[in-house]
């Protein structure tokens, strides 16, 4: 492999996807509406507004007298006020899952770019005449849409922390973020189902005509995703720290062994028959 090409061509991609509005832009919005407004919304209201009293919040009350004896019961019940606690498991835990909706969202919207992208500027015929190894073109497009997605990752949890702690502190009197279980959130889980979710979208893209068609099989990433989001708020799982270690172990050996897989079966003849057919 070729790391100047690796470099160049991963350049070449951030460069086509942060000038390109259509893709750039949703990869901006969605971590301001998730990081800053949401949480935002949630600690103005509990200023005004008792949560416990709103609609719905029975299987989070419920879940408060179920939580085994720990840290994290003793750290709500030191609280002494319901609204604080849920203010707390909301920022700390609820949210989680959210959070990972931004990098994962923004690697597929790279990596979906990746080759369909190619293909529709009509620049993946010279690409692959290009003299670049196969496995440098493919490790190049991998290191753009891991790179967006760490940064967008790293800066969203920076501005999360802010706007919380900012927030919540007049009602605290101290900083509620993050939980332990935010640095494995961030510097373990996300990476691994970033980096996989880089794969199966670079797969997609590489066999499809177009940006939007690999963009749709997206789709199959983020359920799992709103999975989690509805087995919070149920109480179904609740993620510390041990839950998200298994996820992202999980994610990681998946990842693999599709790397494995594709490497196998990555052929540049394929994808210049892809580019005509």
């Amino acid at each position: 492999m070729n790391r100047r090409a690796i470099h160049a061509i991963a350049k070449k991609d951030l460069w086509s996807i942060t000038s390109n509005v259509q893709i750039f832009l949703p990869i901006i919005i969605v971590p301001l509406i998730l990081l800053v407004l949401l949480p935002a919304g949630l600690l103005i209201a509990a200023r005004y507004f008792d949560l416990s009293q709103t609609t719905n919040m029975e299987p989070i009350l419920n879940m408060f007298a179920q939580l085994p004896e720990g840290s994290l019961k003793v750290t709500l019940d030191s609280f002494g006020d319901v609204n604080k606690q849920m203010i707390f498991l909301f920022i700390n835990y609820f949210f989680a899952p959210l959070f990972l909706l931004v990098p994962i969202m923004a690697a597929s919207l790279v990596a979906a770019n990746s080759f369909a992208g190619e293909k529709e500027r009509r620049t993946l015929e010279s690409l692959l005449f290009a003299p670049v190894d196969i496995f440098s073109l493919f490790f190049g497009k991998v290191l753009a849409a891991f790179i967006l997605a760490m940064a967008l990752a790293i800066g969203g949890f920076v501005l999360f922390g802010l706007v919380v702690n900012v927030l919540a502190y007049p009602l605290f009197n101290q900083l509620i973020f993050p939980e332990p279980n935010w640095w494995v959130l961030i510097f373990f889980v996300s990476p691994a189902l970033s980096f996989l979710t880089i794969l199966f979208n670079i797969f997609v893209s590489a066999k499809v005509k177009g940006f939007q068609e690999a963009n749709q099989m997206s789709v199959f990433i983020v359920l799992p995703i709103i999975g989690l989001v509805l087995s919070q708020v149920t109480g179904a799982l609740f993620l510390d720290s041990l839950v998200l270690w298994i996820i992202g172990l999980v994610a990681l050996l998946v990842a693999l062994i599709v790397l494995w897989r594709m490497l196998k079966h990555f052929d540049r003849n394929k994808l210049f028959e892809s580019q005509i057919f």
